[in-house]
């Protein structure tokens, strides 16, 4: 079984559209279990997640990494697989996934982002959003080649025992996903499965500003992966993108 943690925090505007994209998964229901994970949401998150999630439940860890951490506590799967509530997974993601892990050497797998809700931006803006994002898929594969993996956490699964073996994510105020990766390293091998696609929303990245959440994901990201940085101030995950 594979068990999808969702951490949420007022996501009434985006989770059933997420939920209904699992829901049309290749591979059959019963194989997979949804746990959402709320951080205390004051619009109808919950009451919506219900409605599809095999289990909801209210985060007690801190950061978005904890919210995650909450899930795999109660999940029943011996895969996790890990998503946002404003993505849209395609159609095999699981399945995708699922068959990676039949090599019992796998303990992670990770895939590419795909841009959506691209809506009211003009064309040319739009084409620089693909474009970095085709950008960013070409870059993940030549990193992979190298032996380095991005476990985004819109778009990664984790063999659960080797998980727990590290002790999940780190509450880490950013880049906690790619923080992940220097042990899970360790205890087996990683897969970029280029089937595993999820689109992905760009809202916080126009709320931010393009430029500026580049700049901001090439720091954040070096102070963590090449200075040993542990980052516990800032609140990336945790705002009203609505």
């Amino acid at each position: 079984m594979i068990s999808v943690i969702i951490p949420t925090y007022n996501e009434e505007k985006n989770i059933e559209r997420c939920l209904k994209a699992l829901r049309e998964q290749t591979i059959p229901r019963e194989s997979f279990e949804i746990i959402v994970v709320d951080g205390s949401s004051s619009d109808r998150t919950t009451e919506i997640s219900a409605r599809y999630a095999d289990k909801v439940i209210q985060q007690v860890s801190e950061g978005v990494g904890g919210a995650r951490n909450d899930g795999a506590k109660i999940a029943r799967g011996e895969i996790i697989a890990t998503t946002d509530a404003d993505c849209v997974p395609c159609g095999e993601w699981l399945e995708s996934a699922q068959e990676d892990f039949d090599d019992r050497d796998v303990v992670a797998v990770t895939g590419f982002l795909v841009p959506f809700d691209l809506e009211g931006m003009g064309r040319a803006e739009a084409a620089v959003y693909k474009l970095m994002f085709d950008a960013s898929n070409i870059l993940l594969s030549f990193l992979a080649k190298l032996g380095f993996y991005h476990l985004c956490g819109a778009n990664s699964a984790f063999r659960r025992d080797t998980f727990f073996e590290i002790e999940g994510y780190l509450d880490l105020a950013y880049s906690d996903d790619v923080e992940v990766f220097k042990r899970i390293r360790k205890k087996g091998k990683t897969i970029l499965e280029r089937r595993m696609r999820i689109n992905y929303s760009v809202r916080r990245i126009k709320k931010i500003g393009l430029m500026k959440y580049i700049f901001l994901i090439i720091k954040n990201d070096f102070q963590t992966m090449v200075l040993g940085l542990k980052p516990i101030k800032g609140n990336y995950s945790k705002q009203d993108y609505n």
